[in-house]
Order: C-alpha cells, then structure tokens, then sequence
C-alpha cells in the first residue's frame, strides 16, 4: 500500500468510526471527535507525539478564533432573551416584512451581514433573534436559523472581501469587483434553494425554544402558527423595550465590524491613528464586548447587579460543551493539515476525468470534508486550478467562483460552524444534525454546480 493511500484510508477510518461511536456507543462527540483525529494521524504515519500536538494545536487554534466571541456573544444574548430585547426585535421586524416572510428576511438579512462579519459570530448575534421570533410566529427556530445561516454561508464563501473569495480572485487573476459581482449574483438561487429546504426541514423538526433555554419539540400542525392579530394581542399585553435600545447591542457592533472591513478593502493607510483605533473597536472581540456593555447598561440598566450577574452567569453555562465540541472538531481538522492528507486528496481530484470546470469544485468540497474550513478548502482549490487555467481554456471568474461553490458543501463534524449552530438552537440527535446544515449544504452546492455547467456553455 502506497503512503498516500494509507493517508487517505486513515482519513476514511477516522470519519468512520467517529460516526459509529456517536450514533452506536454512549461515547461522547467530543471524545470521538478527538479519537478519530488520533486514529487519522497515527493511520497516516504520523508520529504518536506528532498527532497529539497537532490535536492540541487544532483545538487551541480553533477556540482562540470562536471561544471568546461565543463567551460574549450569548452573555449578550442572555440579556437581549430575559429583558425581553429579543422578543421585541422580533416582533418589530414580523410588523415590518409581513407575517409568513420570516425565512425570506433571516437569509436576506444572513447574506448582508455576512460581508463584514464571520459568520459563526453573526449566528451567535442572531440566535436570540431566531429564539424570540420563532416563540412569537410558532414558527420552529430551525427552519429561521437555517435560514440565516445559510444567507451567512452564502456570501461568506462566494462573496468579496470575505477572505476565501478574495484570496481565490488573487490567484486566478480576476478582478475583484468582478468576482463581487459575480459571487452575489451566482448567490441569489442557491440562497433561494436553501431557504425553502430550510421552510421544510423546520416542519420536520419542528421545536420551539422556552423562555428557560430548553425546547419544546412536537410534530408539526399547521394551527401551531400565528395569524398577526394573535402576535398584536400577545405582544400588546407585555412591557418590552424600546426597539432602538433593543437592537443598539447588536447594530453597534456590527457596524464597528463593518468600518474595520470597509477600512482594510478601500485601502486605508495602515500606519495612520484612525486605522488603529477602527482596527481595534472593529475586531469582532472588542465590538461584541462593547456591544454586551451597552445591553447591561442599556436595556439591563433596571435589573439589580446580582441578577443581572446570574443572567450572563446562566448563559455561559451552556456554551461549555459547545466550545468543546468546536474545539475538537478543529483538532481534527489539523490534523488532516498537518498529515498532508489535504495535499493528497486535491491532487488525486485534479487526475479524474470529469468536466474542467468541476474540478475545482470536487478539490474545495474534499478540502471542506477533510478540514472543515470553507476558507482554507477555497484557497486550496484556487490555489491548485491557478496553474490550469491556460490548459483549461475557461473563465478564470467561472473558475474562481466554482473553487468557493465546492467549500460550500459538507457541513459536517469538523466544521466549527456546524456545532455552532447545533449548540446554539438545540440539535443533540445526529441525523437532525446532518438534516439542517450538512443536508442544506449538498442542496446549495448542487444548485451551484447547475449554474456552472450553464454559465460554463454560454460565458468564455
């Protein structure tokens, strides 16, 4: 057996036996997350001390990017929940789009902010949203968070300045507006598919979150949903926040995120003091801590200190497992990085006989499945099409956009996004798991591959 297969044997052993410790044994997903990373690493002909330390660097690395943003992201949201903030939002933005659009104006919404924001942020900004909206419509918080996340996902992965399109524009030589214009526009029917596999998985599992964190799951009955004179007489009935300081915890921030961004595309001197002080207010770690300041001393202002302090306390309760998961699911991630399986499997894609404009799309979805990143799956992609674009004879853009459409797909155990989600809005079973984000992200990378095949016929 040649090494290169036994890498890839080790990956396929590791993926393997983590799934049937999950779904057969009583063994944890953290703990078989981490022991299908060893097993990868040690199949693959790393050295014992070698996979150890390259699982302890995933999972450091992994929570040095999400674990302080998640901290401070639902010790906000535990404020904007308990004050009714959330609820108030919720209804605000209901009255203004129209009852039965929830799904249409999440993923709307998912795919602007996107732009500017990291996406596993925005879903933990978001998630109270989801939360209230879905107790007030009776819609269930799967089918609104799914459809943010998946507005999230579509232009974090397709969209300029977001890093893995803009680094996929670079190395094919496109011109970056170009690649803006063409990742939106490409966007709009995988975000459109999404959202009504999202309407439908909701209806499949359908749960409503409790004002105590935990859900209430049930099959779904179509008079479960609200008519609008029934959330009017709901809402009217409670004492809820304004809307201004209501959304304040979450627009501020956002908006320091999106100067910092607009600062790096525009090409703000980098030297100059007005750089440094957006650079720091509008690093998501300090907006987010800016932004649960303004909700304690803003909507929370009323409530006494110990009260308040058990709020936050409560909330951060529940990240712990979450962060776990998510750090393990970077471990191993790592792993397949730093045992060079990555390398392997992007060069065996580009050998198979199959339409040139899929192959990038084949080495950014096996880059997806091996290490979990849609930023790094993209940037090996692009980075292994570069030199075939000549010998190809296609679309350099087409190229570009088809090496971020494969990193759309699987959504899975090692995506740090994936555990995000589940943790935040009550996914424990495996298969709902795999029905919301790893299902959601086959549906949209097959509507991606649709547009190539036909943009690929017509645009050269």
């Amino acid at each position: 057996m040649s090494h290169e297969t036994q890498m890839l044997l080790g990956l396929f052993l590791g993926i393997a036996i983590m799934i049937f410790l999950v779904m057969k044994t009583k063994t944890h997903t953290f703990i078989a997350l981490l022991l299908a990373a060893l097993i990868t690493g040690l199949i693959g002909k790393m050295s014992p001390s070698d996979a150890i330390t390259a699982i302890q660097d995933g999972f450091g690395n992994t929570l040095k990017s999400t674990g302080i943003i998640i901290g401070l992201g639902v010790m906000m949201g535990g404020i904007l929940e308990k004050t009714g903030a959330a609820e108030r939002m919720a209804y605000s933005f209901i009255k203004k789009i129209g009852s039965g659009k929830e799904e249409l104006a999440l993923g709307i919404t998912g795919w602007l902010v996107s732009i500017p924001v990291f996406a596993d942020s925005a879903i933990v900004i978001f998630a109270p949203l989801c939360k209230a909206m879905s107790r007030v419509t009776g819609k269930s918080v799967i089918a609104l968070a799914l459809a943010l996340a998946c507005g999230l996902q579509c232009t974090h992965v397709m969209v300029p300045p977001t890093p893995g399109p803009l680094t996929a524009a670079g190395m094919m030589g496109v011109d970056v507006g170009q690649m803006i214009i063409a990742g939106a526009l490409m966007s709009v029917p995988i975000l459109i598919a999404a959202l009504l596999y999202a309407h439908w998985v909701g209806k499949k599992i359908y749960q409503i979150p409790r004002e105590d964190g935990t859900y209430d799951r049930k099959e779904f009955k179509k008079e479960y949903l609200k008519s609008m004179d029934q959330l009017d007489e709901i809402m009217g009935s409670k004492q809820l926040p304004g809307l201004g300081e209501s959304l304040a915890p979450i627009l501020i921030p956002l908006v320091l995120i999106l100067s910092k961004t607009v600062c790096d595309f525009v090409g703000v001197d980098k030297e100059s003091f007005i750089y440094s002080i957006i650079t720091l207010v509008g690093s998501p770690i300090v907006a987010l801590a800016l932004g649960t300041t303004i909700a304690v001393y803003g909507i929370g202002k009323d409530i006494p200190k110990d009260k308040l302090m058990n709020i936050m306390g409560d909330s951060i309760k529940d990240t712990g497992m979450i962060m776990l998961i998510t750090g393990a699911g970077g471990a191993l991630g790592n792993i397949i990085k730093v045992s060079g399986i990555g390398d392997v499997l992007g060069a065996t894609v580009v050998s198979w006989p199959i339409p040139a404009i899929l192959i990038p799309v084949l080495i950014g979805a096996l880059m997806r499945l091996a290490l979990g990143s849609a930023t790094v799956a993209i940037t090996t992609a692009a980075s292994l099409t570069a030199p075939l674009i000549t010998t190809l004879g296609l679309n350099p853009v087409l190229l570009a956009q088809a090496s971020c459409i494969g990193a759309i797909a699987f959504s899975y155990f090692n995506d740090s996004g994936f555990w995000v989600f589940n943790g935040m809005f009550g996914l424990t079973e495996i298969k709902d798991q795999l029905r919301c984000k790893t299902a959601v992200s086959f549906v949209m990378t097959g509507v991606g591959i649709v547009e190539l095949l036909i943009l690929n016929m017509i645009w050269k």
